[in-house]
């Protein structure tokens, strides 16, 4: 088989490659691409190979070793935080709440994975593996000498992919520039579960600029819309395993393979800016300005371009002198951190250049070595909104240096297309031309099926696309992930007694526990406090009723501030407006109970927040003042 992913540096595809014959779904989506210019792809493509060619560069591209079968699931149960199944009985059993939090499609996920990997061990004749039913306490003894019964939920889901094999998807088409809702309340699998028996909408891919795309609102529920940046680092920690769990769940029922890769060994280098892992350079970045999320350098060059660059016809396409961005290269290598490199005189097309040069030449690709396949293979889900749900995912499962980076990336592509006009430069043009530094990467071994370049160069191109115009979509997190992350905070204090057949079992007994809850939450309304962090001594009386928002609070503590004459204890950064404070730079803030800290949506309904977490504190804080927010 082979991978839909980047290609070799020195495997590159003719400028204009004869499309091979693809089957009538993908057609349908792609076809349309055809009517736009894939030249400022081709042409980055041979910049890059010309930039590669004068430094004659060899690429130490690890080894790749075929895994034996059981081995990608036991580095899947790993990184899902289940690395308990595989192992001793006696291990500390901590991770396994994890599997209370699991909805039935990612249950089914897990369990798929557990049982092809007890299966392989067997065949080997190792040492008997924890099977699922020794995790979860089967009684019946007999039951273990034979083979699992398959799980219903998984057989059905499994004859429904091989069907789905042939199914058309050249159905009902989405209408450009129409607004769809994107639900985040239910999980994304379960939501394609649902839609099992119905056909998928598939967007055709034939806009040159941003204006017509389906645009999508994600609507606001009663507990508001949680983006990157609102959790605390405690909390986010636990997302990207809860988003591979859920993202494996979903290329499972819409019947993709998520394939990832081993991480190339590179060799060291000696540079302290370009072809530097990013978290060296944040720790070396952090020693002078700590806090600091964004590589230092990234953000100088962004700046550069967004100060001198934006108005430059053929920004990002045209490309500088080779020979002057190698020199300034090495000037920055050696003055930057010193503070002595002048910005004021560097031409702008080579400044483009250091940027897509530095992306280049980081010794792991952006997207990551391991999941860089998995981006590349977005682009064969049909759906434009299963499309967005699995970049979602794969955005949450990244490192946190890796995704800052990215963000700030897009960011600024997002104030070149805008700015189309005067810079010629649409949101396609953008895409083609930064699609090749994200997916070619010179440390990692790739092989092209024969006929594929044109498909995969299109497709790559339309996942920058998506990347830079729906990033803000892309940057929530789910509130079905969220409500994920506080169950598995609560298990801090409540076990689940593991002793069920099997995990459906076990999720029947937690979401039974969940019911009794809910029937307890009547309460039409309530006092609290709400504590107001370093700006006043005093804590604010707050009456919650069904329609008190986080909004309607911080109005009140506005009103109390300026009327009641509070002891304010800072008042450094509060805005002042025609002898008012304004509040539009304070927050509120959840912390404690199921959660370990959350900035709360201005539109979150108090009452509803206090009956999901009745043990939590609200503290009013200030908005942290910086320039850009990364």
């Amino acid at each position: 088989s082979t991978r839909h992913c980047p290609w070799k540096m020195n495997q590159l595809p003719p400028k204009s490659p004869v499309a091979s014959p693809v089957s009538e779904s993908t057609n349908s989506r792609v076809e349309a691409l055809d009517s736009l210019s894939m030249d400022s792809f081709w042409l980055e493509v041979e910049n890059i190979k010309q930039s590669a060619e004068a430094e004659q560069e060899e690429c130490s591209l690890a080894d790749v070793k075929t895994q034996e079968e059981g081995e990608a699931e036991a580095e899947w149960l790993q990184d899902a935080g289940l690395a308990e199944l595989l192992g001793d009985a006696d291990k500390d059993k901590d991770n396994l709440v994890l599997l209370s939090t699991l909805t039935r499609t990612q249950a089914a996920a897990v369990q798929r994975r557990l049982d092809t990997y007890s299966r392989s061990r067997r065949r080997r004749n190792k040492a008997p593996v924890r099977h699922v039913r020794d995790v979860f306490s089967s009684q019946d003894t007999a039951a273990e000498k034979e083979e699992p019964s398959p799980d219903p939920l998984w057989h059905n889901l499994r004859t429904s992919n091989t069907q789905r094999k042939t199914q058309d998807y050249s159905c009902t088409v989405r209408n450009p520039g129409k607004e769809e809702v994107f639900n985040m309340d239910v999980a994304y699998s379960e939501q394609a579960a649902v839609l099992l028996k119905g056909s998928f909408l598939s967007e055709p891919r034939k806009l040159k600029d941003g204006n017509a795309l389906t645009r999508f609102k994600i609507p606001k529920g009663r507990l508001g819309v949680t983006r990157i940046g609102d959790l605390s680092a405690q909390d986010m920690k636990k997302i990207p395993t809860l988003a591979l769990i859920e993202l494996t769940a979903l290329c499972d029922i819409l019947g993709f393979e998520l394939k990832r890769n081993k991480a190339a060994k590179l060799k060291t280098t000696e540079k302290r800016l370009f072809g530097v892992p990013l978290n060296t350079l944040l720790e070396n970045d952090q020693k002078l300005l700590p806090n600091t999320k964004v590589p230092l350098l990234l953000q100088a060059l962004l700046s550069c371009l967004e100060k001198r660059g934006l108005e430059t016809e053929g920004i990002l396409r045209v490309s500088g002198s080779q020979t002057r961005i190698k020199s300034l290269e090495q000037k920055l290598e050696r003055d930057f951190y010193s503070g002595l490199f002048c910005w004021d005189e560097v031409h702008q097309n080579d400044v483009s250049g250091l940027l897509k040069r530095f992306i280049r030449e980081l010794p792991a690709p952006l997207l990551t070595a391991e999941y860089l396949p998995a981006f590349a293979a977005v682009q064969n889900i049909p759906d434009l909104k299963q499309r967005l749900q699995a970049l979602n995912l794969l955005i949450l499962i990244l490192p946190e240096s890796n995704r800052n980076t990215l963000k700030a990336l897009l960011e600024f592509l997002s104030k070149v297309v805008a700015r189309e006009n005067n810079n010629k430069m649409n949101l396609w043009n953008v895409s083609t031309v930064m699609a090749p530094n994200l997916f070619m990467h010179k440390g990692l071994p790739n092989k092209i099926p024969e006929g594929k370049e044109k498909q995969l160069a299109e497709g790559a191109a339309d996942v920058v696309r998506m990347m830079i115009h729906y990033q803000d979509l892309l940057w929530t997190v789910s509130s079905f992930l969220v409500a994920q992350v506080r169950k598995l905070n609560e298990s801090n204090s409540k076990r689940y007694q593991f002793c069920d057949k099997r995990i459906k079992n076990l999720l029947r007994k937690i979401h039974t526990d969940k019911d009794k809850v809910e029937k307890n939450q009547g309460e039409p309304s309530k006092i609290v406090k709400v504590h107001t962090s370093l700006l006043l001594k005093d804590s604010l009386e707050v009456h919650l009723n069904n329609a008190t928002r986080v909004a309607d609070v911080l109005r009140q503590f506005q009103k109390n501030l300026c009327q009641n004459g509070w002891n304010i204890v800072n008042t450094v950064n509060l805005l002042k407006c025609n002898n008012t404070m304004e509040c539009t730079n304070l927050l509120l803030y959840e912390v404690g109970g199921n959660i370990g800290e959350h900035c709360l949506d201005p539109d979150t309904y108090l009452l509803d927040l206090y009956h999901i977490n009745p043990h939590a504190e609200w503290i009013i804080k200030q908005n942290p003042p910086g320039p850009r927010m990364f």
